[in-house]
């Protein structure tokens, strides 16, 4: 029949009436939709595979460690562990707490473990003396020159923090990663997009050609039109991959997790035996520093059954498998460095089935013919001149745009990993500029603008998206300077593009 009631497809004889056509339009647009979604899925399922293999591993070093020092410390300390029992559970708790996203600072909370260990263990290596609480305030400022427990505390602080800075913040990118993938993918298409789309895939139809193939540059063009803000996400997306990348030869190299994580129980155990062994020469300083205490009426009791001695602990080495989780890692994240530039190539010839670029019989958006019109390139910016699809570029999509600075923060993050500084966060729900640095980089860039003294900095703040099972707490106190921070961060982006 005539085509004149056609709307998207050209109006020559024709198969479809306006009802087909309205048909193919929807069937167009939820089956491009769909595409974009399974694209997306599958890189999630990468990104979180990664994330699970890799937060199982770690969770495994963690769980090992705190049931080696169970196991052994009973038959190798007595009383000095069964009654200090507490402290022990309590240090493992704040660790996975702060692996998990709990807004907890490590230094303080290992600080805090050797001041109540040091204080459970004094009133216990004197048990002839009734040593008060104002007492042992008094003996811990003396005692942190004497190094009760030796080098250990000040060794495995700054190994430990430096492990779990990157090991959270490793985890962390992998599922803002996915998170981001997922948001994207779920875009709806313009009201030119579906037209483009439509005209595309079913128009072939509507002219009796159902069994021609679009020309695959067409489709590039149609589909480059269509995802032109999710291609704006590339720059960020591959500074996130390469940060992912560097941090992954962190973790298996100068902040091995395997030997930090896995070997924490054996460093405890070492600083109570440098506690034990100099404990005549410690009190001695502590009572001239603090006085004598008093007598207790109670008299000796459990430092007589506590166990002297080397320690024999032994740490089973998982470095073979750290290896290959690494190496598994990089190359997924390598791979998948290009995907938002690459996706329109992927869906015209994997998904639209789009003909060859040479064809001359292929579908060209009005009939069997050749396609002339060159390429577009990717990027909203470059869709000014697209001949298939009417792009605004003036109105880039908020939603992606969120998403680009979510990349711009979890970057920033990890390149302070990088360099063993924290990050603090605050739920991004409410506030989504994020006070992180809007000039993100894969590299040692990043942290050298930061704090040249990351064991005395405050650590800073930035917003990263919820993720279920990780709740990072908000501070409401940070509310203020974090919008003093947006307008810094608003005035830097807009900068960084005049210099781009």
């Amino acid at each position: 029949i005539l085509g004149e009631h056609l709307r998207i497809c050209p109006q020559g004889y024709t198969c479809c009436t306006s009802e087909m056509e309205e048909n193919f339009a929807n069937k167009s647009r939820s089956e491009f939709e769909a595409m974009m979604k399974e694209a997306g899925r599958s890189v999630q399922t990468t990104l979180t595979a990664q994330h699970r293999s890799f937060d199982s591993y770690f969770q495994d070093l963690l769980n090992k460690s705190e049931k080696a020092l169970y196991d052994a410390f009973p038959s190798m300390y007595g009383e000095l562990y069964t009654q200090n029992m507490k402290v022990f559970k309590d240090l493992y708790s704040e660790l996975r707490r702060y692996y998990r996203g709990s807004n907890i600072n490590l230094e303080e909370a290992l600080n805090e473990f050797w001041t109540r260990l040091l204080e459970r263990l004094f009133k216990l290596m004197n048990p002839q003396y009734h040593i008060t609480d104002e007492y042992l305030d008094c003996m811990v400022k003396h005692a942190e020159q004497h190094k009760p427990f030796g080098e250990v505390p000040r060794d495995l602080k700054v190994k430990a923090t430096r492990a779990f800075i990157a090991a959270r913040s490793y985890a962390q990118g992998f599922l803002v990663g996915s998170d981001v993938v997922k948001k994207v993918s779920q875009v709806s298409l313009s009201h030119e997009c579906t037209r483009a789309i439509m005209k595309l895939m079913y128009c072939p139809h509507c002219r009796g050609m159902s069994s021609v193939k679009p020309c695959n540059n067409y489709c590039l063009n149609v589909v480059k039109g269509c995802l032109a803000n999710q291609a704006d996400l590339n720059t960020e997306w591959k500074y996130l991959m390469d940060s992912l990348v560097i941090v992954a030869d962190r973790i298996d190299g100068p902040y091995n997790v395997d030997t930090v994580i896995g070997t924490i129980h054996m460093r405890i155990a070492e600083a109570i035996s440098n506690l034990q062994e100099n404990k005549d020469s410690i009190t001695a300083k502590v009572f001239q520093g603090c006085g004598n205490p008093k007598i207790s009426t109670k008299g000796s009791s459990g430092e007589d059954k506590k166990r002297r001695g080397k320690v024999t602990l032994e740490a089973k080495s998982s470095a073979q498998a750290l290896e290959m989780l690494v190496l598994d890692a990089k190359g997924n994240l390598t791979a998948l460095k290009t995907y938002w530039i690459t996706l329109p190539s992927s869906l015209c010839s994997k998904k639209v089935m789009a003909s060859s670029a040479a064809d001359d019989k292929c579908w060209n958006g009005m009939t069997k013919g050749s396609y002339l019109p060159e390429v577009m390139g990717d990027g909203l910016a470059n869709q000014i001149n697209n001949p298939e699809v009417e792009v605004d570029i003036t109105k880039p999509d908020m939603t992606i745009r969120q998403q680009i600075m979510q990349l711009k923060i979890m970057t920033n993050r990890l390149g302070n990993a990088n360099i063993g500084n924290d990050v603090d966060f605050q739920d991004a729900s409410d506030d989504m500029s994020g006070s992180g640095s809007g000039d993100s980089c894969p590299d040692d860039v990043c942290g050298k603008r930061l704090s040249k003294s990351p064991s005395t900095r405050q650590p800073e703040t930035h917003a990263i998206p919820k993720q279920s099972g990780h709740g990072i707490n908000g501070a409401s106190s940070r509310s203020l300077p974090s919008t003093f921070l947006l307008f810094l961060l608003v005035a830097f982006i807009a900068a960084q593009h005049l210099w781009r």
